[in-house]
C-alpha cells in the first residue's frame, strides 16, 4: 500500500512540474509495441525501412543525374550564339572611305562570337553624320512566314502525322527594311561572320566603350566585308558600347546604348521587328 501510494505521488509531482513525461511514455510504448506482434508481421515490419532506403537511394541517384543533366544544358547553354542576356556588347564598323556599308555587331561578351550581325546600305559616313546631328532611331522591319505557317498546318491535318515547325528566332530573320530617323534607306541583310568581321572584332575586343579608326592592317585588307564590294578599302571607322536590350515579344526587341553618365536619351537606338 505504501508503495502504491509512493508511486502515486511520483506520478503526481512528475505530471506537475515535467508535463511532457507522459508524451515520452506513450512513445516509449509505441516503441516496444512491435515487439509483441507475431513474426511474419515482424518480417513485414522489416522490410517497410528497406524499401524506404531503397526509394531514397533512387531519388537520391535521379536527382543527381537530373543535376548532371542540367550542368551540362547550362554549359552548352552559354555557347550558344543567340544566348543574348539583358546588357550586350554592340559594334558598328565600316569603310571610312568609298561606299563602305555600316555593320552592326551584337556580342554577349567581348571575345565571344556575334549573335546578331546585320550589314545595313547605309555607307558609315552617313550614320557618323547623322549621329553627329543628334539622336539617331534605326528601325528593322521582317515580314512574318505565315504562308509556310499555315501550310505546316495543313500538312499536319492532311497526313495526321505532320509537326509544326519551330518559329524562326527574331534574330535569326535574314533580310529587313530599313528606316534611320523615319527615312526609308534601303536593305539590311544578315550577315555570317567571316574572317575581316571577326578581325575587326578582335581588333576592338579591348575596347570596353569609345570610337576610332582602324589603319588598314587591322581592316582585313581592301575587299569590303562579306565580299560585296562598294569600297576602296583602307581605314576602318567603328563605334563600341554597351547596349541594354528589352524583349518586348518574340516579335519585337530593341536595342539602346547605354550612356556612361546614365543621363538623357541614348544617342543610338535600334529597334528589331516582324510585321
Amino acid at each position: 500500500m505504501k508503495t502504491g501510494m509512493a508511486k502515486t505521488s511520483e506520478d503526481f509531482s512528475s505530471k506537475t512540474h515535467f508535463r511532457w513525461t507522459n508524451k515520452v511514455t506513450n512513445e516509449e510504448e509505441e516503441e516496444t509495441a512491435p515487439t509483441l506482434k507475431p513474426e511474419h508481421e515482424k518480417e513485414e515490419s522489416d522490410k517497410v525501412p528497406r524499401k524506404e532506403s531503397q526509394r531514397r537511394k533512387l531519388q537520391g541517384m535521379a536527382v543527381s543525374r537530373l543535376r548532371s543533366v542540367l550542368a551540362v544544358f547550362g554549359k552548352n547553354q552559354s555557347h550558344w550564339p543567340l544566348g543574348l542576356g539583358p546588357k550586350v556588347i554592340g559594334t558598328l564598323f565600316g569603310y571610312r572611305h568609298g561606299h563602305g556599308h555600316v555593320h552592326f555587331a551584337f556580342q554577349k561578351d567581348a571575345n565571344s562570337e556575334p549573335a546578331f550581325l546585320i550589314q545595313l546600305a547605309t555607307p558609315i559616313s552617313v550614320l557618323v553624320r547623322e549621329m553627329a546631328s543628334g539622336l539617331v532611331r534605326i528601325a528593322l522591319e521582317c515580314d512574318k512566314d505565315e504562308e509556310e505557317d499555315k501550310e505546316e498546318e495543313k500538312k499536319a491535318v492532311r497526313t495526321g502525322k505532320g509537326r509544326r515547325r519551330r518559329r524562326r528566332l527574331l534574330l535569326e530573320e535574314s533580310r529587313w527594311r530599313t528606316y534611320c530617323n523615319g527615312k526609308k534607306c534601303g536593305f539590311a541583310t544578315r550577315r555570317e561572320c567571316g574572317p575581316k568581321e571577326w578581325k575587326v572584332l578582335k581588333a576592338v575586343e579591348p575596347i570596353s566603350m569609345g570610337a576610332g579608326v582602324l589603319p588598314e592592317n587591322n581592316g582585313g585588307g581592301g575587299e569590303e566585308f562579306g565580299g560585296d564590294g562598294g569600297s576602296d578599302g583602307g581605314e576602318v571607322m567603328y563605334m563600341r558600347a554597351k547596349f541594354e536590350r528589352v524583349v518586348g515579344s518574340r516579335d519585337s526587341e530593341a536595342f539602346y546604348m547605354m550612356n556612361p553618365d546614365s543621363n538623357g536619351a541614348p544617342e543610338l537606338s535600334i529597334y528589331l521587328l516582324r510585321v
